[in-house]
């Protein structure tokens, strides 16, 4: 069904099309009005109480129909709403005791009213107190037996199904809030996500790119050539993170571990760091998931390493081990950096811890003669 036509469940109707639908809906259980109605259209009363019985029939169904639908005006008070309610209550005594015992019926539709707009507990006993004012002044009339077995049924059953509806409707609109804020939260998590990628990608593209210029500028103007290779490379890594943003932006890009030891391989022969890496980064039972998490972790921990160390030796190791907890696959970046408190302090562990925590893994640091910073990502049994 088009959107634009279809009524849900507690919302304020859109447009005057779902509007008259939703009266449409409320309007027809009016059919059963048909008993007093009949009375007046049968001329058997007076001038008077024919005016008293159109003018009373018509304010009950236009106050009957407002508090039903009172969706479609928020601003109403509770005052207000109560005060509907007695009203509803009051005509349906007055033209009882007035025009006869046909006129019962209205005290169905009090009922349904105290069930759509009174709290459980007070509705079950407001239509509880609406059915019994209705046997009694049923027995005032004639046929008390006929019109109570067939007034009694409805009313109870009218009343306790409305609040049976009225809590769907209140169900329906929390989860929809709350089906709201489960978006939003997915959209902060969303930008959280992109804002880590971000600082990742282009920390480590960055601290390269200034590495290298100033290594290009301490070799010219005697060795251009070498500056030419250095500003080559800068055209590279920039290119690259180009690449890197863009794919990150489209949520596409899993870093691996083989391309991240290739670019820790150069990232710290730039800077001037002896590098000990390892030859082979296969891992068995490593999942696509866990080895993304790793080659961050790996990407953040080299970055570390370039931009606040100020070490000259680096050393990465990757082992699978067996502890107490299971198997895990264990990253370890050691280096002999003065300034380690600055590495602990960087928000990008911050970031990586985030995404550790996706995988089940866990993030180990340790500042003593040097900064060491440990990954662990469970295996497969």
């Amino acid at each position: 069904m088009n959107e634009e036509h279809e009524i849900r469940i507690g919302r304020v109707p859109a447009n005057i099309r779902q509007a008259g639908a939703k009266m449409l809906w409320i309007g027809i259980w009016l059919i059963f009005m048909s008993a007093p109605l009949g009375k007046l259209l049968d001329g058997g009363y007076t001038t008077l109480h024919e005016a008293l019985g159109w003018s009373g029939l018509v304010l009950f169904v236009a106050a009957y129909l407002v508090l039903v639908f009172r969706q479609t005006a928020r601003t109403f008070s509770v005052r207000v709403v109560y005060g509907t309610l007695v009203l509803l209550a009051l005509l349906a005594v007055g033209l009882t005791l007035s025009l006869g015992s046909a006129w019962l019926v209205l005290f169905v539709y009090v009922a349904v009213s105290c069930g759509a707009v009174l709290p459980l507990r007070t509705a079950t006993w407001g239509i509880l107190g609406v059915t019994a004012l209705m046997c009694l002044l049923a027995l005032a009339g004639d046929d008390a037996a006929g019109r109570i077995s067939s007034l009694i049924v409805p009313a109870l059953l009218g009343g306790f199904a409305m609040t049976g509806v009225r809590q769907l409707v209140r169900t329906t609109v929390e989860l929809r809030a709350a089906r709201a804020t489960v978006a939003q939260l997915a959209a902060n998590e969303e930008r959280l996500r992109m804002a880590r990628d971000l600082h990742d990608l282009l920390g480590h593209s960055l601290s390269l790119i200034t590495l290298k210029s100033e290594l290009a500028g301490r070799m010219l103007p005697d060795r251009a050539d070498q500056a030419a290779a250095q500003v080559a490379d800068i055209e590279r890594v920039s290119r690259q993170a180009l690449t890197d943003v863009r794919e990150a932006v489209t949520g596409y890009r899993r870093p691996t571990l083989p391309g991240e030891l290739a670019g820790a391989r150069t990232a710290l022969a730039a800077a001037g760091v002896t590098a000990d890496l390892p030859a082979d980064c296969s891992v068995d039972d490593l999942s696509t998931d866990q080895e993304a998490a790793l080659a961050w972790a790996l990407r953040e921990g080299i970055t570390n390493v370039v931009r606040h160390s100020g070490a000259k030796r680096c050393t990465v190791s990757l082992t699978a081990r067996q502890t107490l907890d299971g198997r895990r696959c264990e990253l370890r970046i050691a280096d002999d950096g003065r300034n380690a408190v600055l590495a602990a302090r960087g928000n990008g562990l911050t970031g990586l811890t985030e995404r550790l925590h996706q995988v089940g893994g866990s993030l180990d640091t340790e500042a003593d003669r040097g900064f060491i910073l440990t990954v662990r990502v469970p295996l497969a049994p």
